[in-house]
């Protein structure tokens, strides 16, 4: 089986999350895609913003509809920092003979360095570089069995949209009315 896994903050998952997710399951003829929130993510501590449960709303509501794209509460339920290589090691005991493959952003090769055990993370995973079509990331830092995938550009970021609301404008169209809704009703981001 090929599982593909998108981690991150999502908060607030959008749009382009999706649409990245789609041009990723095509090209890499995945089986699975699974959406995986962090409880925290170590690059993030202490920025504030959505709680790990309202993120995990979020992303189901985003999801709804996707038949081949699943949300995974995983790292969630397992609390503290999130570490992508504890989770690789835990997905892969799970789905064992399953080739892994982790979405990581163009930007992910500035921080890479930084994560928790990176060499450990290209045994257990292939790292796929979702590149922009007109970005060109510098890779020589990454491991050699990196890919890159290039997919459609979408100019929409979880930074943006969290301006937008603390602004008072539209994010109709950012993220689906369901996220849109959610994020009114629980008066997030303001």
């Amino acid at each position: 089986m090929r599982i593909g896994l998108l981690g991150g903050s999502f908060d607030p998952p959008h749009n382009g999350h999706l649409l990245v997710a789609g041009d990723a399951f095509i090209a890499l003829r995945l089986d699975r895609l699974l959406f995986i929130p962090a409880a925290t993510q170590p690059l993030k501590v202490g920025q504030a913003g959505a709680s790990p449960e309202q993120r995990l709303a979020m992303v189901s509501r985003l999801l709804d509809g996707e038949a081949a794209m699943e949300l995974s509460d995983m790292e969630i339920e397992r609390g503290g920092l999130s570490y992508t290589v504890d989770t690789l090691t835990d997905l892969a005991a799970k789905h064992p003979g399953s080739e892994l493959f982790w979405l990581v952003g163009a930007d992910v090769t500035r921080t890479f360095a930084k994560w928790r055990s990176p060499e450990r993370i290209v045994e257990l995973a292939t790292l796929v570089v979702l590149q922009r079509t007109d970005e060109v990331p510098d890779l020589s830092g990454l491991p050699g069995n990196s890919q890159r995938l290039a997919t459609r550009r979408i100019d929409i970021s979880s930074t943006e949209i969290r301006r937008r609301v603390h602004e008072g404008k539209s994010i109709r169209g950012f993220v689906p009315d369901s996220v849109a809704d959610f994020i009114a009703t629980e008066g997030l981001y303001r």
